[in-house]
This record gives structure tokens, C-alpha cells and sequence, in this order.
């Protein structure tokens, strides 16, 4: 699977939750970290997802927020991943920020040049990434 998005995370599925419309999704990585998705049902159906069954995350550098001390926070999305900032590249209007979540796995966020400079973040800085769950892709090989 070749694709554009900058954050593919390979895990198996632990629950499918089905509603009318949608499905929520919960895809453990190789480290414990849990990914939800909502999809829709016919997503689920035509890619026949199961538990137990492999498959991938994908979620869009631009679709991630990132702020500090975030570990307590209240928020409706269902991602919250939290880490060290390895890379910083900044540009004049954006910048891409690569945060280690844990035991190597990276994940990419891009964000406004103003915004990474408010948070100050560089190399070496704790930072959170936040995601809906409706921003999570799944995919199957």
C-alpha cells in the first residue's frame, strides 16, 4: 500500500462497535497504543473487517493538533498520543513537527509556523497530538 499520508500504523482490531450509519473501530498496535475510527458501516462491510484482523491507521499530518500538558485535559476526541518531539522543520507558514509516541513509532503533525511558536516546540519537547476518531482511515493489505 503506497499512499501520501505520513502517519500508517499497522495494528490488529480489537472491537468493532456497529451503529445504524457508522462503525467505531479500535485498532491495537505492536506497543498497546489503541487507535480509534469511526467508519462508515459500508466501509466496514466492503473492506470485511473483523476483530482480530490486521489492518492500518491512516491519518493525515494536517488532521493533527498538538499542545502541551494534555494529560489531564477533558476533550471529545478520541485520540490522544503524547511523546518527544524528534524534528522540527519550519517554514514560513507551516511546520512539521515528528514526535516519537513510544518505542520507535513515529508520528508526523503539521501545524501553523504560529502556532509551533507558540508552543515553542524543538527537539527534545514533550508534546500530545490529538485526533478525532473521525479522522482515522483504515485500511487492509
Amino acid at each position: 500500500m503506497n499512499i501520501s499520508a505520513r502517519n500508517v500504523f499497522k495494528g490488529t482490531i480489537t472491537a468493532i462497535v456497529n451503529g445504524a450509519v457508522n462503525a467505531e473501530i479500535d485498532l491495537a498496535l505492536a506497543d498497546g497504543t489503541s487507535i480509534c475510527s469511526v467508519i462508515t458501516m459500508g466501509a466496514v462491510e466492503k473492506l470485511g473487517l473483523q476483530t482480530g484482523m490486521e489492518a492500518y491507521a491512516i491519518i493525515k499530518a494536517n488532521s493533527i493538533i498538538l499542545g502541551t500538558n494534555l494529560h489531564e485535559a477533558k476533550i471529545s476526541a478520541r485520540n490522544l498520543m503524547c511523546g518527544k518531539v524528534q524534528r522540527v522543520i519550519d517554514g514560513p507558514v507551516s511546520a512539521e513537527i515528528d514526535i516519537e509516541i513510544g518505542a520507535g513509532t513515529m508520528l508526523s503533525a503539521v501545524i501553523t509556523h504560529e502556532s509551533a511558536r507558540k508552543l515553542a516546540l524543538q527537539e527534545g519537547s514533550h508534546v500530545c497530538a490529538i485526533f478525532k476518531a473521525s479522522s482515522v482511515l483504515v485500511g487492509i493489505a
